[in-house]
């Protein structure tokens, strides 16, 4: 297992690097002049010709991105073209929100989900199992800004004094969960049509696991059907369910975009896009670059969890 973090841990360096150059490419390629933007449409061309000299983007693109790694290496992210503003200091304080967003949304979407792929796979060809089928086929169309907005119209939490008093409570905001009351109804949002992804994958995966020689041996020396399902089949049947999880979590880290925009939530996703639409290159690299690291150790934690659900996964 050491070694495989290790190598794991080593491979890092070069996907992120990678990455860099990647976006770093991609950020000049894309149409818009930061030097325009900052200067304002009344702007001379010797008042642009100023501020782009001032930040440097008139050196020919090695020298740019060499002088981003080197301020990259000492943890430097630059400052935002923009606002002046240090992007560390304004990036970790939005990943912290969206990491709560992306935490609360993925436990809701795999409580909702395994419990209604283990009811649909155990009562399969029935009512029960048509109707969560048909309940996932919605939550997986439906638009999620659509869904945000309904959760809106519905369910705005001014409107349920009886939640909005219990999330006031001292009790409540000491317990470290006091930003939830802003986030329910994007967590409501994301979790719904999380859940439907993982509900339809772990029927589809339980069914698998539940035809299985070993399952009917189980069921014919007299075991109890619930120690069936969820000692013998679910473990099994985990393992893909939990990289749809993975996917879905690193995802949400880097940035739930939508769920951000509709519930004007100041988050990753958020700063990242309001960053492309001013061209803030050092927003943008260094907003993807940590949403790539979190997605990419996101990943790794899926490979250790295969060995912990399964002891017959070698990690190896």
């Amino acid at each position: 297992m050491f070694k495989f973090l290790v190598r794991r841990l080593i491979q890092l360096i070069p996907v992120l690097l990678g990455v860099t150059i990647l976006v770093f490419s991609l950020m000049h390629f894309i149409p818009g002049d930061p030097a325009q933007v900052l200067a304002g449409e009344n702007a001379t061309q010797q008042q642009i010709d100023v501020i782009t000299e001032r930040l440097g983007l008139d050196d020919p693109l090695p020298v740019q991105y060499f002088n981003y790694m080197a301020n990259l290496i000492q943890l430097d992210f630059g400052n935002s073209i923009t606002t002046g503003q240090d992007v560390g200091s304004m990036m970790f304080p939005r990943l912290a929100i969206t990491m709560e967003l992306a935490i609360y949304s993925t436990i809701l979407s795999i409580f909702l989900g395994l419990v209604a792929g283990i009811l649909s796979a155990t009562k399969r060809g029935t009512f029960t199992d048509s109707a969560i089928m048909v309940i996932a086929m919605f939550g997986m169309s439906m638009p999620n800004f659509w869904l945000g907005l309904l959760l809106i119209q519905w369910f705005a939490l001014g409107n349920i004094p009886i939640i909005q008093n219990f999330f006031d409570t001292g009790w409540f905001r000491a317990s470290g969960w006091g930003n939830f009351d802003q986030l329910i109804l994007p967590v409501a949002m994301l979790g719904i049509s999380g859940a439907a992804i993982i509900a339809r994958m772990t029927r589809s995966s339980m069914l698998e696991v539940i035809n299985q020689d070993y399952i009917r041996t189980a069921r014919a020396k007299g075991v109890k059907e619930r120690y069936v399902i969820y000692q013998h089949a679910l473990k099994n049947a985990l393992i893909p369910v939990i990289t749809v999880v993975g996917l879905s979590f690193g995802g949400l880290l880097g940035g739930a975009v939508l769920a951000e925009t509709v519930f004007a939530i100041d988050g990753m996703g958020r700063m990242i896009f309001e960053a492309i639409t001013r061209r803030d290159f050092p927003v943008m690299q260094g907003g993807i670059l940590i949403a790539s690291l979190c997605f990419v150790l996101v990943n790794l934690l899926v490979d250790i969890a295969y060995r912990f659900v399964n002891k017959r996964v070698e990690v190896e």
